[in-house]
């Protein structure tokens, strides 16, 4: 099987759909009003056997938008100072528009036809980025507006568990409590568990790669 095969194969697992992992660090609970304070993703590819791996991350610390608001809980749990010189924030305009010219580029590569959210509890990440993607009016969004993958319903099936560091365990992945909270560390690890799923699903025959 050949190069372009092997890539093709992501899109048939998933109709058509490119799964990013994404996480977010924000000022609270509130997408329309919070602050989005980091957002991470990675790019997962598919080998010509069928196996997920993740393939690489990018990230951006990003501006508060004007007049966001930023719950003291929620910082203090995600120590984040949000103007600190050496975050080297960008606006979210940037941070989204950078970031979705990779994942386009990624479904032209794959001749996947939309991307599709990967998240633990991915409904918090999906909304903060749609209300961002409001906010700067971008027009290109290559992500479903709704339909996601969560690593939670995922991770209860699989093994049991829910929350991330017990699900992590379960599967047998690294977890450092004192790296959590973080955008970038978070999304790789929750991207580990995704490609640790699919691949067992596989293991035990619940889709095997059709042949060319």
């Amino acid at each position: 099987m050949n190069e372009s095969s092997s890539k093709s194969l992501i899109a048939r697992r998933f109709r058509g759909f490119l799964p990013v992992i994404v996480d977010v660090e924000t000022g609270g609970l509130n997408a329309q009003t919070d602050a989005l304070l980091e957002i991470a993703v990675v790019i997962v590819r598919m080998d010509w056997q069928g196996a997920l791996h993740p393939a690489g991350t990018l990230s951006h610390h990003v501006e508060p938008f004007p007049g966001a608001r930023m719950d003291p809980a929620s910082m203090a749990v995600n120590g984040i100072d949000p103007y600190h010189p050496f975050r080297f924030a960008v606006p979210e305009s940037e941070a989204l528009n950078a970031l979705f010219r990779e994942v386009r580029r990624e479904m032209r590569e794959t001749g996947c036809t939309r991307a599709i959210l990967v998240g633990h509890n991915s409904f918090f990440d999906l909304g903060f980025l749609n209300a961002a993607v409001a906010r700067t009016h971008i027009k290109r969004n290559p992500f479903h507006p709704f339909s996601s993958f969560d690593t939670v319903s995922l991770a209860g099936l699989a093994y049991g568990q829910t929350v991330l560091a017990r699900a992590l365990q379960a599967a047998g992945i690294r977890w450092d409590e004192r790296e959590a909270h973080s955008a970038i560390y978070d999304v790789e690890r929750t991207a580990e568990l995704f490609c640790q799923i699919v691949n067992r699903w596989k293991d035990m025959g619940g889709w095997i790669p059709a042949e060319d």
